[in-house]
């Protein structure tokens, strides 16, 4: 039974960017309530109600994994990492976006499990096999069926999308050979309450786990965790290794090591995240105190990365145009709509960091350093990022 401890308000589709703002695109955009609970029982956080995974997940889909320098390395590093570990014959990414993570494997080795279309159009052009469906038993069967059991699975920002975890688990017993592994990470509790980043919280991210939590669902199944990492990526991921009981894979010491951090960090206990709910509400107040002094101040404000967790935030914040003028973002397919809910129009960077911007507030912060790198030109001529992350503070 889930209990709520944080609500977010009335949130767009975080991939719906609008190609232009008249009376009818306005009055289509989808809207739900993003409020958040904790189960009792198996200590996992949740949406308190799903948005249907066809309405964010489709032809549209707007996010390329390949288009950050940070992820591109990262992802090379892991699959290295991986095979040199595991040394699979057959593998499967499921989320495989636009094959960011695959092209690190032998095309006649590997397979690509991408439900939005204009995804795997990418990767079937390069040559992979991809399966455009969104995964579970079925799907499984069928993979099996065609190429037989599978040595590893491997998923990143994507199983915490879908909302029935105990299809995702089956269907992975399914795929899976005897000694196989599901290898998947997403973003962690533990990182979004250590650094205050509710914007951690949006539609795709139906649920933020914990070793504890994991660990219970898979108490229910014939998988087990064997393994876990906490890595840097997306503000502070976890990284699961997971096999079939009957594995010879044993668990390692960062098993006992975690589960006791996370018990000393309260992840088993609802008071932790009513705690946590109070400071986001203070966030919420001090960003905008901010924004408002520099505005008063007519100082040029712009958001940097047109990313689905500002949408959480600018939502949350009821910040539109009165305070950002605009969103640069790289991403081409991007640039020249507007951003979800509060419709802040979306530019290029070559073209809107110029010399009138004053602030910039890092929707990327998450990239925070990449970005610093990239745009040293821009702290050096006086330019200030603003972040919410840990804290309201200016960079």
């Amino acid at each position: 039974m889930k209990k709520i401890f944080l609500n977010l308000g009335k949130q767009p589709i975080t991939n719906s960017f609008l190609n232009k703002i008249d009376k009818k695109t306005t009055k289509n955009e989808f809207f739900y309530n993003l409020s958040i609970g904790f189960d009792k029982k198996n200590f996992l956080v949740s949406l308190m109600n799903y948005v249907n995974p066809k309405k964010m997940f489709n032809d549209k889909y707007a996010h390329r994994a390949s288009s950050s320098k940070t992820m591109r390395k990262s992802f090379k590093v892991i699959a290295s990492k991986l095979k040199k570990r595991f040394k699979p014959k057959k593998s499967l990414e499921i989320g495989s976006n636009d094959g960011v993570f695959i092209k690190n494997f032998d095309k006649r080795e590997v397979i690509a499990v991408e439900p939005c279309k204009n995804l795997a159009k990418i990767t079937k052009s390069a040559g992979f096999k991809t399966y455009s469906e969104f995964w579970n038993k079925r799907l499984a069967k069928k993979i099996v069926k065609s190429n037989n059991k599978i040595d590893l699975i491997y998923s990143a920002n994507t199983i915490s999308h879908i909302p029935d975890f105990k299809e995702v688990f089956d269907a992975a017993s399914i795929g899976l050979s005897k000694n196989g592994v599901f290898v998947f990470e997403d973003p962690y509790i533990g990182s979004v309450i250590k650094n205050n980043s509710y914007d951690q919280f949006y539609d795709e991210h139906a649920h933020l786990f914990s070793l504890l939590s994991v660990s219970k669902i898979l108490s229910n199944t014939n998988l087990k965790v064997f393994d876990v990492e906490i890595i840097k990526t997306h503000g502070g991921s976890i990284r699961f290794y997971i096999c079939r009981r009957n594995s010879k894979f044993k668990k390692t010491k960062n098993m006992k090591f975690l589960i006791s951090k996370e018990i000393r960090q309260g992840l088993n206990k609802f008071i932790t995240f009513k705690k946590f709910s109070n400071r986001v509400k203070k966030s919420k107040k001090k960003l905008i105190h901010i924004l408002k002094k520099l505005k008063k101040n007519n100082k040029k404000i712009i958001s940097y990365g047109a990313t689905y967790k500002s949408t959480t935030v600018f939502n949350y914040c009821n910040i539109g145009t009165n305070f950002i003028d605009y969103v640069i973002d790289t991403t081409s397919n991007k640039q020249g709509k507007f951003t979800p809910g509060k419709h802040i129009p979306i530019i290029s960077p070559k073209v809107g960091l110029n010399d009138a911007v004053d602030y910039a507030f890092l929707g990327a912060w998450n990239f925070k350093k990449e970005i610093q790198l990239k745009e040293n030109f821009f702290l050096k001529r006086g330019g200030k990022f603003i972040t919410h992350v840990p804290n309201v503070r200016i960079i």
